[in-house]
């Protein structure tokens, strides 16, 4: 069984987990394709994780904020396309550097929601120093640190919710009730057959099927993903219950003593192979066989 040391940790917070592989290479940026979801509310989509766009009353809220200086830049250069109000507030759903670092190339002075655990996932990987570390003067200035909160933000009616470690300790989602939509962040990655689960961030499994557990109940038909297309109540559904039904087999061969290559047999998946990040066979296994 693998384990993840404190100095594998903090390289992972500097490094992969704060800015996928392609960042680091600073690629010439493509241009971000931006969809109407609902009235006033857009997604864009391209440069890192898929941005939320909501124009309110007097200001526009953008969650999340790509990956790099000038993703983040192209994020605010369609914002002025779609209107003349200004950027006033961004709501991170969690501190991966694809949704984070793109804060680099907005203007300064605005508000930044988060969940208190993601300002201080990157505090840690500002402190690890390294390529993927997110910008020191773009911290989170407004934290959440209950379950749910709600506000009105130049005008729109949101909740910010946070039940449980999840994707990350900091994950938080973003719910518009008279839009009846979430932006779910990587709590729902489409570009993935299952859940993404950071355990070098604290994020497990059971919390993860906790989390989109209560997303599901909320009064919704329109669910933004961290990455993919938007989905439907039961698409999400869908994911919930195939994460549920894999936790559970893994959870019973685990008991039963095995392996996590037999484990991983027993699923029909491959025992070896490069991939980007452990799948989550590998990190339920890890997190429910953890001394």
């Amino acid at each position: 069984m693998r384990k993840l040391n404190t100095a594998l940790c903090l390289g992972l917070l500097g490094g992969l987990a704060f800015a996928p592989l392609v960042a680091l290479a600073q690629p010439a940026a493509q241009p971000l394709t931006v969809k109407m979801a609902k009235k006033n509310v857009y997604v864009a989509e391209g440069g890192g994780g898929n941005s939320g766009i909501i124009i309110g009353d007097k200001g526009v809220i953008v969650i999340d904020a790509k990956t790099t200086q000038q993703s983040g830049m192209q994020v605010v250069d369609e914002v002025k396309k779609l209107t003349n109000k200004p950027i006033t507030t961004v709501i991170l759903t969690h501190s991966d550097g694809d949704h984070v670092n793109g804060l680099a190339g907005f203007p300064s002075g605005l508000t930044i929601i988060a969940h208190a655990n993601n300002k201080m996932e990157q505090e840690q990987a500002i402190a690890a120093g390294g390529p993927g570390a997110p910008p020191k003067d773009r911290l989170p200035t407004k934290l959440v640190t209950q379950s749910r909160e709600s506000d009105t933000i130049d005008g729109v009616k949101m909740t910010l919710i946070h039940i449980a470690p999840a994707h990350t300790s900091g994950d938080l989602a973003v719910y518009l009730p008279d839009e009846k939509m979430v932006f779910t962040g990587d709590l729902v990655a489409t570009t993935l057959p299952d859940p993404l689960i950071h355990l070098q961030k604290h994020g497990t499994s059971q919390g993860w099927i906790d989390f989109v557990s209560a997303l599901v109940k909320l009064d919704a038909d329109t669910y933004v993903p961290g990455h993919g297309d938007i989905q439907t109540k039961a698409q999400v559904e869908a994911r919930l219950k195939n994460a549920e039904a894999k936790r559970a087999e893994i959870a019973s061969l685990v008991k039963q003593g095995k392996s996590l290559d037999e484990v991983k047999s027993a699923l029909g998946e491959s025992a070896g192979g490069a991939q980007r990040f452990p799948s989550f066979t590998e990190t339920t296994y890890e997190e429910l066989t953890k001394k």
